[in-house]
């Protein structure tokens, strides 16, 4: 299984998906089709588009799974599932039978790039996105290509702020109260790569933070071998 996962797919400064070209493209590698999945904003066209000027430092083709209504993954290297709101996302993706099918052509050896609400539906459930439900999916249930949860775009909590409303790191302590999954809140700039059976931290040195049931949070820096985490 090959598997990256971005935090998110434009760091400041920096060109779309432009930080992480190096992981994408050693993830790429050998791929030649590419289907990108645009359902997490409203203009499928536009978002595709987009996604073709992001790889365009590599020699594929970026297909538009929008575009194909019979077998969309039929013929395809790689799938790359952008960011935006992971609940549209979701809903789209069980209306359209993706969900399973593409959790089916992964462990077939399909690629799989994902960033923010791409990576959110690559765990157990979305029960840990930053987005708002601006639809309601049959279920919160993901892809489940890892299995624990992911949150994307990771804020430490600001000893100046006077935001009255909970930090990330509240709302992440309040699903450990409800759930047993373990969450690896990851700060922006960072990806997790999967190759075969191991996990690794890759990107920006901001890390991440791994909470779990009934243990304190824990800080991890980037590089650090995550396999563990995978059971």
């Amino acid at each position: 299984m090959e598997l990256l996962l971005l935090s998110n797919s434009t760091a400041p400064g920096r060109a779309y998906l432009e930080h992480a070209r190096e992981a994408i493209a050693e993830t790429f590698a050998g791929v030649e089709r590419v289907g990108f999945v645009p359902f997490a904003l409203a203009d499928h066209d536009a978002y595709t588009a987009q996604a073709r000027r992001g790889l365009a430092f590599l020699d594929v083709e970026v297909v538009g799974l929008h575009e194909r209504v019979r077998s969309p993954l039929d013929g395809l290297d790689a799938v790359f599932v952008g960011g935006g709101n992971s609940f549209r996302l979701l809903d789209q993706l069980q209306r359209r039978g993706l969900l399973g099918a593409i959790r089916d052509a992964v462990a077939r050896g399909l690629r799989y790039l994902g960033s923010s609400a791409g990576t959110n539906v690559a765990t157990p459930s979305i029960r840990t996105t930053n987005d708002m439900p601006i639809v309601e999916p049959v279920s919160f249930e993901g892809i489940g290509l890892v299995p624990f949860q992911i949150n994307p775009h990771y804020l430490d909590p600001d000893p100046g702020s006077t935001h009255q409303g909970e930090t990330r790191d509240e709302r992440l302590q309040q699903y450990l109260e409800e759930n047993t999954v373990p969450v690896l809140a990851m700060r922006e700039g960072t990806w997790l790569r999967r190759s075969a059976d191991r996990l690794t931290l890759g990107g920006e040195a901001t890390g991440a933070r791994l909470y779990r049931p009934g243990l304190p949070t824990a800080e991890v820096t980037t590089g650090a071998d995550l396999t563990h985490l995978l059971g």
